[in-house]
């Protein structure tokens, strides 16, 4: 049976892409729970492979607070996202749902408890901010409950669980052995995701070829009222530090103008900000902490570079495209081997 009218939600403007696609588990670890046993906290992971594979490393794309994978897949407006067109750059891409995210199962027996669910204020405070309205032009779409594409944003939210630090923990425990199967690659992180990017880096850094951090949480040492504390100065959970603290209330003592992440030494790092976002208030502080601890950090505020309006929710807005094609630029340059 052939369609003669395609169904309206299909976008029949992107051309067909000839792929390979699959996906697999990280397990969670196996615990008792009365007389039976249980999985705590897999970790599920789809990937997609072009046809002519024309970069060397493949990308891990982690998504934000809340989200879950398909944040990568389609924009709210129901664009192709950036693991399609990564695809189409000819990237091997792997999409993580976070632990307890999308399709990585939650149960608050095992992982603990769930937090609140994520409201249409919060997704209007991220990614449509009024104070940023008038310099938000890449979100020209409603604020409101009822907007269409604020409704598709929000419907893919879901709860974190309430453990701010324990959640980041097993995100990186399992990013950590995606790493360990598919081999040395680089991240691609998005807000909440920046945090667990510097874990994994921390538990591996000879598999981590370079981050791209869009908007990482922060600033150092932040707290954020019903999620947590980022009480290890870029983390919630504990991150190897030079020198060492002894505890998070050392660590705040010192501030962030004396932490230094030694596991960052070398990595190739772009941190990505939008104009229009209150997260670039901070990245002065990122890229001093990250240039600290020997990363070698390039600095990608949109508005140098010609790309304008963005906010905190980048790679959904419209010009998600001209924002890609920065990220892009910079990853030719760990193609050409700038990762250590």
């Amino acid at each position: 049976m052939t369609l003669t009218t395609p169904p309206p939600h299909l976008d029949q403007d992107t051309p067909l892409l000839r792929t390979r696609r699959g996906n697999f588990w990280i397990p969670g670890e196996i615990v008792q729970a009365g007389e039976v046993h249980v999985q705590a906290g897999p970790m599920h992971v789809e990937w997609e492979t072009p046809e002519e594979i024309r970069h060397p490393h493949p990308l891990v794309l982690v998504h934000g607070g809340g989200g879950q994978g398909t944040d990568w897949m389609t924009t709210p407006d129901g664009r192709p996202g950036w693991a399609r067109l990564l695809v189409e750059e000819g990237y091997v891409v792997y999409v993580v749902d976070r632990v307890g995210h999308g399709r990585s199962p939650y149960h608050p027996d095992v992982i603990g408890p769930m937090g609140g669910p994520f409201p249409y204020e919060a997704g209007r405070g991220l990614f449509a901010d009024d104070s940023a309205a008038q310099a938000q032009t890449a979100w020209p779409w409603g604020r409101d409950p009822g907007s269409a594409e604020m409704d598709q944003m929000v419907a893919g939210m879901g709860p974190l669980p309430a453990d701010f630090a324990l959640s980041q923990q097993l995100d990186a425990d399992r990013l950590a052995k995606v790493l360990d199967r598919v081999g040395p690659a680089v991240l691609v992180t998005h807000s909440a995701g920046g945090p667990v990017g510097w874990l994994v880096t921390d538990a591996r850094p000879e598999l981590v070829k370079g981050i791209v951090a869009l908007e990482p949480m922060g600033p150092a040492f932040v707290e954020f009222p019903g999620m947590g504390a980022l009480a290890w100065g870029l983390t919630a959970a504990p991150i190897t530090t030079d020198p060492a603290f002894a505890d998070t209330a050392e660590a705040s003592a010192a501030g962030a103008a004396a932490l230094t992440l030694p596991a960052l030494n070398g990595i190739p790092i772009a941190l990505v900000t939008g104009g229009a976002s209150p997260f670039a208030d901070f990245r002065e502080e990122f890229t001093d902490i990250l240039t600290r601890s020997g990363a070698v950090t390039t600095s990608l505020h949109l508005p140098d570079h010609g790309v304008e309006g963005n906010g905190h929710g980048l790679i959904f807005e419209t010009n998600s495209r001209e924002v890609l094609a920065q990220v892009l630029d910079w990853l030719a340059t760990i193609d050409e081997g700038g990762a250590r």
